[in-house]
């Protein structure tokens, strides 16, 4: 009602709160990969850092469940890695699959519920010697590799993610060649994102046969494309080919089966991809303007940014975009597929931003899902800090920092004010005025009262139970 304060922000029963990985960035020494073997290029990872043990989990994963746990955390979004699966074409090892099954049945004994991801980036690197994701048996293989995942797993989990990002695969490995498998290929590019659609839908329908229970979803990263000059028709055209390319031709495909190319080039999608979806995955970080300037993506001028990349600020700090893509996500053909925020996050090393990151976006997705919107759980990228692709160890993604050499973790500020939001299934005027004061006004426009969550309780011891 007009006039009366809002007391706080509240999420649904039963949401799904937890953290992201993947497993090249967190397991270590995953040799196997054609991420490992790419790492060894000179110049391709920003220091010329290297992957390493990353975050030891491939033999201490429990110690960061039981601080997940410590944390309130009931849900995590992790992935399998096919090269430890299948290390060689049609061979399977059953010493990962025990590795997978003692971590997923870890999380549940701890009351947090999986989301795996069967494609998250890295590939066998006798995939990648056979043309990888541009040959089109990679469909078959994938299947494959699918279908005895779900069977020697299925049991453990309820939520399947097919693949991460095809659109970030596609435009940093097979374009812009600063991911593996590091092509430059207008061509290569479509071709990957075709593919990889193809081997979604086949994955989709693999699962479902196995497990009618189960849920299946894609995870698509959404990025706000806007003129960095809205008087340039010039720069208008070229923000919506970006968010055609970049967003719209995956939703349409998705929603109508049909794969529309902006350019002719001999290229179609055959497949099932309509229906192949149970429920949406959301990456977003950021906003970008796209300008047709030397630099086609830049922040707005002025506004705040994240921690700095090898190529500049990693993004534009902009929390009403989450917003804007749940809606249009809820909106999509397939609507009535409900949402998971499956990545949301930012580099920040020092911590200084993240508190109100978290508190603004979160804000947001509260305000849609209020209006409607069907989103049942948030997953904030990443954990700890992990080793991030080309930009290596330099951008901070965790709430919980961790020294790499050491292996030594410490909880950030951020991590308790997580636990809080956790705790109280909602934003709260005290979590706010305890963490990020200088919000107060723009989450809750009103005069704030509420006692549901005490500042003294706020700050969550997040150590390890004993």
């Amino acid at each position: 009602m007009a006039g009366i304060a809002v007391k706080e922000l509240p999420f649904p029963e039963q949401f799904l709160w937890g953290a992201a990985t993947a497993a090249h960035q967190v397991e270590g020494n995953n040799r196997g990969s054609d991420w490992w073997a790419f790492e060894q290029r000179p110049g391709a990872i920003w220091h010329g850092d290297r992957s390493g043990l990353a975050c030891d989990w491939w033999c201490s994963a429990e110690a960061d469940f039981d601080r997940m746990a410590a944390m309130g955390h009931n849900t995590h979004r992790l992935s399998v890695e096919w090269s430890r699966i299948e290390p060689e074409e049609g061979t399977f090892d059953p010493a990962a699959i025990a590795r997978y099954r003692d971590m997923l049945a870890g999380l549940r004994r701890r009351g947090i519920e999986p989301m795996v991801t069967l494609f998250h980036f890295s590939s066998p690197q006798w995939l990648a010697r056979h043309g990888g994701w541009r040959s089109p048996a990679v469909v078959g293989r994938f299947r494959r590799f699918a279908r005895h995942t779900v069977e020697q797993l299925g049991d453990l989990v309820k939520l399947w993610c097919t693949i991460n990002e095809p659109n970030v695969y596609a435009a940093l490995g097979c374009l812009l060649g600063e991911h593996a498998p590091g092509v430059k290929s207008l061509r290569h590019c479509f071709q990957v994102l075709s593919h990889q659609l193809q081997a979604h839908a086949a994955a989709y329908r693999v699962v479902k046969a196995l497990d009618g229970s189960a849920q299946v979803g894609l995870v698509m990263n959404t990025i706000v494309f806007e003129p960095l000059d809205p008087a340039n028709p010039a720069s208008v055209r070229a923000a919506s080919l970006a968010d055609y390319v970049f967003h719209e031709l995956v939703f349409r495909a998705i929603g109508d089966g049909k794969l529309r190319f902006p350019l002719s080039l001999g290229l179609t999608a055959h497949g099932p991809l309509i229906d192949s979806v149970d429920f949406w995955g959301v990456n977003y970080y950021t906003r970008q303007r796209v300008s047709l300037r030397r630099r086609f993506l830049q922040p707005t001028p002025g506004a705040e940014v994240s921690d700095c990349g090898r190529s500049g600020p990693y993004g534009e700090i902009y929390p009403q975009g989450i917003y804007r893509v749940l809606k249009r996500v809820a909106a999509l053909r397939s609507q009535g597929v409900p949402i998971y925020i499956t990545e949301n996050g930012l580099p920040d090393a020092d911590d200084d931003q993240r508190p109100r990151y978290l508190l603004t976006h979160l804000a947001q997705v509260q305000r849609a899902i209020a209006e409607g919107v069907d989103v049942r759980g948030y997953y904030h990228w990443s954990f700890t800090d992990n080793f991030e692709w080309a930009e290596g160890w330099a951008l901070r993604f965790g709430l919980i920092a961790l020294d790499e050499t050491t292996q030594v973790r410490t909880p950030r500020r951020s991590a308790q004010l997580y636990t809080g939001i956790i705790r109280a299934n909602a934003i709260t005027p005290d979590l706010v005025a305890l963490y990020a004061p200088e919000v107060m006004s723009d989450i809750f426009p009103a005069p704030p009262h509420s006692t549901n969550v005490p500042a003294t309780q706020a700050g969550i011891d997040v150590r390890p139970r004993p």
